[in-house]
């Protein structure tokens, strides 16, 4: 695993810009950043394809333990009211993409260590996908990356299309200024077109219920099938939430309630404690001091690198702000970042229906936050 540094293409930014990516840089400087590459062997690619695959499965387990256990339930931050609907969910495994990002740690040695898994509303999608694949054909056209997440995904939504009422589904997320959300799900809706959806778009403020809790768009239609980039865990804390609960499996939802078994910081602890030693986790507890001297804090249910700390013999390293909920603390053992030079990168290894999918890195500081450069990669032939 290299890092290489390279001369961004000129015009690079109406390159990206026509591709969908709007938000490619801000007055602090670029996101999308090709002035460097990430370079893996065929071999590096395998392990980490395999790594990611083998996590989805430990993933699964845990969610079959998870799910029959309300007090783990509620250490995952579901709402004890919530309990039923993600239990049903997942006992019926109502249609889904079935796709999310895990987060690995790793240097191109040893084994992947994952940090955790966005799996929810798991985002830099379209870079990964589409973005980079396109740099990759104009400036490295004899090498290869690992990305077949265009194709999976269109695959998947084949594979569900006949289970969504009326081959109809709605897309909704919120207003965004940097229009990162509304690309997102603009690129979902297109693969859905693609499989032969007959699709809807809205946001999420515009959807509405009538009197038996069912939920309407915009134009007081039923909707029967619905793709939301919007956590769970806010729509449980919300009124609307609470309002539709009991009609909850009336509409197809994608991604499904069940994805509130993973998408916490607490199944990090879950899955040490049925595998422990495991060669692609790292020491994880919900008890301060359990992993060591040296360690990550983790709220339970946070976003975008948000009120996270990185700890190393007492001393705090790193520290980010934020407004979720300090109380609930995961603790997982500090993996020893690489520094290549610019910063540290997370491999954001992709994953859909089991299978791995495509990588996409960002480069950060010791917490990788919402200002985390995208690096694209490529395999040397």
């Amino acid at each position: 695993m290299r890092r290489l540094t390279l001369e961004p293409r000129a015009g690079w930014q109406a390159a990206v810009a026509e591709l969908g990516l709007l938000w490619h840089s801000d007055a602090e400087g670029p996101y999308w950043d090709e002035s460097a590459a990430y370079a893996f062997t065929a071999a590096q690619v395998e392990t980490l394809e395999e790594a990611s695959e083998t996590v989805h499965r430990l993933y699964i387990e845990a969610a079959d333990v998870i799910v029959r256990d309300d007090l783990l339930m509620s250490s995952c931050g579901i709402p004890a009211s919530w309990h039923g609907a993600v239990r049903e969910a997942w006992r019926r495994r109502s249609p889904a993409l079935d796709f999310g990002r895990f987060d690995f740690a790793w240097d191109g040695s040893g084994d992947p260590k994952l940090l955790e898994y966005n799996c929810d509303t798991p985002t830099s999608l379209l870079e990964t996908s589409i973005v980079q694949w396109f740099w990759k054909e104009e400036v490295f056209p004899q090498a290869d990356q690992l990305n077949s997440l265009h194709e999976k995904l269109l695959a998947r939504w084949q594979v569900i299309a006949g289970a969504l009422p009326g081959r109809r589904v709605w897309f909704t997320h919120v207003a965004d200024d940097a229009h990162e959300d509304t690309m997102t799900t603009t690129y979902l809706r297109d693969l859905a077109g693609q499989a032969g959806l007959e699709t809807f778009g809205l946001l999420i403020d515009q959807i509405g219920i009538d009197a038996d809790g069912r939920i309407l768009d915009q134009d007081d239609y039923l909707i029967s099938a619905l793709f939301k980039l919007y956590p769970w865990e806010w729509l449980a804390a919300e009124e609307f939430g609470t309002a539709i609960l009991p009609h909850l499996h009336d509409t197809v939802w994608l991604e499904p309630v069940w994805k509130m078994l993973w998408s916490n910081k607490a199944v990090l602890a879950v899955l040490w404690d049925m595998f422990p030693g495991h060669p692609n986790l790292l020491p994880a507890s919900f008890i301060p001091g359990a992993v060591g001297p040296d360690y990550v804090a983790k709220p339970v249910l946070a976003r975008e690198g948000a009120n996270i700390e990185v700890v190393s013999g007492g001393d705090v390293l790193a520290r980010s702000g934020g407004n979720y909920d300090a109380s609930r603390i995961v603790f997982q053992q500090r993996y020893p970042l690489k520094d290549f030079g610019q910063g540290y990168p997370v491999l954001g290894s992709w994953i859909v229906a089991g299978e791995a999918a495509g990588l996409g890195i960002r480069e950060d500081g010791l917490i990788t936050g919402n200002r985390a450069r995208f690096i694209p990669h490529i395999i040397e032939c």
